[in-house]
């Protein structure tokens, strides 16, 4: 099993280097709170913690699973002892509100931590990850009452939260949910419904869980608009009864065996309306953007945990000799790191796991001025910035984690392939990132569809202008053209390559669901390319500066290179495949798909 050590080298490279943190927290009120030492104290913590109590319990997880004992989920050995201890360090306070029993602190340091619990165990963080959202839309919609009750012990993470979204028929088209919450005479609600692949649904790790579930008034609007919002607790907070809520079933998955993904029977439970009647969708979608950057963290932390385990072992294996001469004139064999083809794989998954920290840290960076920045004009330009980087963190990010996840895997062998090292492990629970919370379509309908073509490009060009800026800053200087030239013809053929397909879909709405895929994964890779150029550039000069870190910053800018060549000449393909027009898929006769 990889033995976990946060890279706290390289989150603070990222944090402070590259988007300077410090000034970041000190240009919005209440960020200043969050001090260079506050900071650091925080995430060395925080290391400590996911290194020595939650990364021993990843293949324990994996291995015992979660059991339903008397209509009770039992969680695996360690499980509640490590969420007690992560209760009492104060870990869920991090980054909410200090009138609810919160620190206050800016939500990129959360984020922070999210990376390291996930990287460490997946399975086990997405207890109280889900409980983030949750305290997010209470905080947003509820009443007052609603966060008296709910919202103190949720910070606190005293109790845990869900969200009830999809059932058994609908997946992910919400319109059709058939769920249903009737008027009670004292202003309740008693709701009943079944939902499915209720992630950390049922446990025993708290006392309380607090679902956030949607469901249809009487004589509600057919399709989304029609979809209300309510808190259904499965203890009642004011008498202790236990609710009418029960864990069905528990799923058996391919992966994140530790965290109980439940079937859920609401069957008369007592609810509270959220937010507004029928505009339940909009309430969730608050919940719904804080999972998705949470779960384009699994993509970052499966290539960082995939690259630890293949890294450590490939110094270590002994196999054949280099095609350049004998390394280990010691050794029966040399060292498979020596390998190009092993070195590919490694550069790949490091490549990876260093760009996505990049964009998901400026990301969360984003959601701190959305709600921190001191002018309307600039929390707006932050919440559009972070409304188009959101699909892309989700799709992207998880796509090319698994891939990077696959490559650790393969360095190791036939070993991969064997549960013992913990490398198949890592591939089965990063599989399902590309499926929850928006499948990769659906996250790729989202930014073609709503967040470029339905805003004329807008959205686009907001990014697309810190890459023209980047280009033209770096223009003179010899050292960055080699990434700032592909950037700059790569920026601007977004542009166009977008302006052609509003243009094919404007005769045809199916192109855009044809391209969108394509049109997502290019972006991905331009938006990646960006923040490996601006490293890159950090790099050259602590290099040029006389640095004592000599290793680092070459291997930084090295990794850029490789970044240059290897995966971003895959926008070349996207692109052609983006235009390639919805004949090619659409053509075929539903009668024709045989076998």
């Amino acid at each position: 099993m990889p033995e976990y050590k946060a890279p706290l080298r390289e989150i603070n490279f990222v944090m402070k280097e590259l988007l300077d943190s410090d000034a970041h927290y000190a240009s919005f009120p209440g960020g200043e709170e969050a001090s260079p030492e506050m900071v650091d104290a925080i995430i060395g913590e925080g290391a400590k913690f996911c290194e020595e109590v939650i990364a021993p319990l990843n293949q324990v997880g994996d291995e015992e699973g979660c059991t339903l004992v008397d209509g009770t989920v039992k969680t695996p050995t360690g499980f509640k002892e490590a969420y007690q201890q992560f209760v009492e360090g104060g870990w869920p306070t991090l980054s909410a509100d200090t009138n609810y029993g919160g620190q206050g602190l800016p939500e990129s340091l959360n984020i922070v931590m999210s990376e390291m619990v996930g990287t460490a165990n997946w399975s086990w963080g997405m207890y109280p990850g889900l409980s983030h959202g949750a305290v997010n839309t209470v905080h947003e919609f509820g009443t007052e009452e609603q966060k008296e009750t709910y919202l103190t012990k949720l910070v606190t993470g005293e109790w845990t939260g869900t969200m009830c979204l999809t059932e058994p028929h609908c997946g992910s088209d919400l319109g059709i949910l058939r769920s249903k919450a009737e008027p009670n005479a004292d202003g309740s609600y008693s709701i009943t419904g079944t939902k499915i692949f209720i992630s950390a649904g049922d446990h025993d790790m708290v006392d309380n869980i607090i679902h956030i579930v949607l469901a249809r008034l009487p004589g509600a609007p057919q399709g989304t608009k029609g979809i209300s919002l309510f808190i259904v607790p499965k203890f009642l907070p004011e008498s202790g009864a236990e609710n009418a809520v029960s864990c069905g079933s528990l799923e058996h998955k391919m992966g994140i065996h530790g965290n109980a993904t439940c079937v859920m029977n609401f069957d008369g439970s007592k609810g509270w309306l959220i937010g507004a009647e029928n505009k339940g969708l909009n309430c969730m979608f608050t919940f719904m953007n804080t999972a998705r950057i949470g779960t384009a963290l699994q993509g970052v932390g499966a290539a960082e945990g995939s690259f630890q385990g293949a890294l450590a072992y490939a110094k270590d294996r002994l196999a054949m000799r280099a095609l350049t001469g004998v390394k280990n004139p010691d050794g029966p064999a040399d060292p498979i790191i020596v390998h190009p083809d092993v070195r590919r794989m490694l550069l790949i998954q490091k490549s990876i796991a260093e760009g996505s920290r990049a964009m998901c840290y400026f990301s969360a960076q984003q959601a701190d001025l959305v709600h921190g920045a001191e002018t309307e004009e600039a929390r707006k330009e932050a919440d559009d910035m972070l409304g188009f980087m959101t699909p892309i963190l989700k799709a992207f990010i998880t796509e090319i984690g698994y891939e990077a996840a696959n490559h650790g895997m393969q360095v190791f062998g036939g070993h991969g392939f064997i549960s013992e090292w913990g490398m198949e492990q890592i591939v089965r629970d990063t599989r399902i990132s590309l499926m929850y919370e928006g499948t990769t379509g659906i996250q790729a309908l989202d930014l073609l569809g709503r967040k470029v073509l339905m805003t004329q490009g807008a959205a686009l060009k907001q990014f697309t202008k810190l890459v023209h800026v980047f280009c033209k800053e770096n223009a003179d200087n010899e050292e960055m053209k080699q990434f700032v030239e592909p950037l700059l013809t790569l920026n601007k053929e977004w542009g166009d390559l977008t302006m052609k397909v509003g243009m094919l879909a404007m005769k045809d709405r199916d192109e855009v669901g044809s391209a969108s895929v394509d049109y997502l994964m290019y972006s991905g890779y331009v938006t990646m390319a960006y923040f490996w150029a601006r490293m890159a550039l950090i790099a050259q000069q602590k290099l040029a500066e006389g640095t004592t870190e000599t290793g680092f910053y070459t291997a930084k800018v090295q990794t850029a290179q490789f970044y240059f060549k290897r995966l971003l000449p895959r926008t070349k393909g996207h692109a052609e495949m983006m235009l390639a027009g919805s004949d090619s898929v659409m053509a075929m006769e539903e009668e024709n798909f045989m076998f």
